[in-house]
């Protein structure tokens, strides 16, 4: 498995739109802020076929320490939760999409 940074997968993007690198870094960076913009507001991002991410807020809970066996006290937590839209389902499931390129 490889790992791709915000770098790389800008270089993409500009090459294959023929744009310059630092627009498409603006772009790229700006997409990004509003997502997280739109997060914190509690907000549910829903692109269709790609998917969906809503902020899901996790209850406190008590855990336990597996090396010393000892009780902590988790506290709730905010966290995000992303499922999978169709079209991505169909492309990392395996399964034959209807649409071809």
């Amino acid at each position: 498995m490889t790992t791709i940074t915000k770098k790389e997968l800008i270089d993409r993007i500009a090459e294959q739109t023929q744009a310059k690198r630092v627009v498409v870094k603006k772009v790229v960076q700006s997409f990004l802020d509003e997502i997280i913009s739109e997060l914190i507001n509690n907000n549910r991002l829903e692109f269709r076929d790609f998917g969906v991410f809503e902020v899901r807020t996790r209850e406190a809970r008590v855990a336990q320490n597996p090396k010393t066996l000892e009780r902590v006290d988790v506290p709730s937590k905010r966290t995000v939760k992303f499922k999978m839209g169709r079209l991505m389902k169909e492309k990392l499931g395996g399964k034959s999409s209807a649409v071809s390129a």
